[in-house]
């Protein structure tokens, strides 16, 4: 049998559909799963080599069940990334018109998408979340829904006809998805990479967060994402999940990642790998005294210094 991905089921989902640009998917068994969390715990148990899984759209944000899911449990560790452009259909059963639909189903990420639409032409329709979008499509199928938001793909594999096409309230509307896999030694530096971590504070006080983004920012480290979760341990109770610019070799990166050790509660790191769809204007240039050269000299300066050889 060959290696297995698990991935957010079931099948058509988008998830797969990005899953699949990835080379190493046509080694692998691909395995659908109900939910973020059923995947990523198959990682866990060691049922499949690593999950992929969404984390992130441009119109929401984070996705916070893939979020939470990695600030929880036995730690797992983020490879690679994909980019995927998203647009809906309106999927319905043969012969179902518009003025039929009473109610109307999707991944909950997929709403803030298409609400203006919705508005705009149901806007009388019931929302009802599904687990996964191709879900919401299979609960349209056995007539449970009257209509799903989908890709147009998921049609033929559901028996569906899309009643309305290209559907987003969002130009350029993308979701990114992330292939996870149990903790192991990083990839190799690309020099286009992003580093994520979970931080918590050791306790609350004025300036609190603006000592840990201080870690990154006196060491010339750009932060690409920063989200709060709430740990579930009181109201006001957060934890801050972040995506940083560069890969934890570079000496800039490891020397924050040492700072952030030092003053918080605890670190989680999620991984440091290569960026996806990333053009030489994307990557910030090291601010003035933070590349690796630099690093390495001011340490070679403070060891001479130490021998009495300054």
């Amino acid at each position: 049998m060959p290696a297995s991905y698990a991935y957010l089921g079931p099948e058509g989902t988008f998830t797969e559909v990005a899953l699949r640009t990835l080379p190493e998917a046509a080694t692998r068994q691909l395995i659908p799963y109900v939910s973020v969390q059923s995947a990523l715990d198959a990682v866990r148990a060691g049922e499949a080599e690593a999950a992929f899984v969404p984390i992130e759209n441009s119109v929401e944000g984070g996705i916070t069940a893939t979020l939470d899911a990695l600030v929880l449990g036995t730690p797992l560790m983020i490879y690679r990334e994909v980019l995927l452009s998203i647009t809906f259909a309106l999927l319905v059963r043969p012969g179902t018109e518009l003025s039929d639909i009473k109610t109307v189903s999707a991944h909950p990420a997929a709403q803030p998408q298409v609400r203006n639409w919705l508005k705009a032409n149901l806007p009388d329709a019931v929302w009802e979340s599904a687990a996964s979008n191709a879900d919401a499509a299979r609960l349209v199928q056995e007539g449970r829904y009257d209509a799903a938001f989908a890709g147009e793909f998921t049609a033929a594999r559901y028996g569906l006809t899309a009643l309305e096409s290209g559907i987003h309230d969002a130009e350029n509307a993308q979701t990114r998805f992330v292939l996870v896999g149990r903790p192991a030694r990083p990839a190799a530096p690309t020099g286009s990479d992003k580093t994520s971590v979970v931080l918590w504070q050791r306790d609350d006080h004025p300036g609190a967060l603006r000592d840990l983004l201080g870690e990154f920012a006196t060491r010339g480290v750009n932060l690409m994402v920063l989200q709060s979760r709430p740990t579930g341990a009181g109201i006001g109770n957060y934890c801050f999940c972040i995506d940083a610019e560069g890969h934890i070799t570079d000496r800039r990166m490891a020397e924050a990642l040492m700072g952030l050790k030092r003053i918080c509660r605890e670190v989680r790191f999620l991984g440091s790998y290569p960026r996806a769809e990333v053009s030489p204007t994307d990557v910030t240039v090291p601010l003035p005294g933070t590349s690796d050269s630099e690093f390495v000299a001011a340490a070679d300066w403070v060891a001479r210094c130490q021998d009495g050889r300054f």
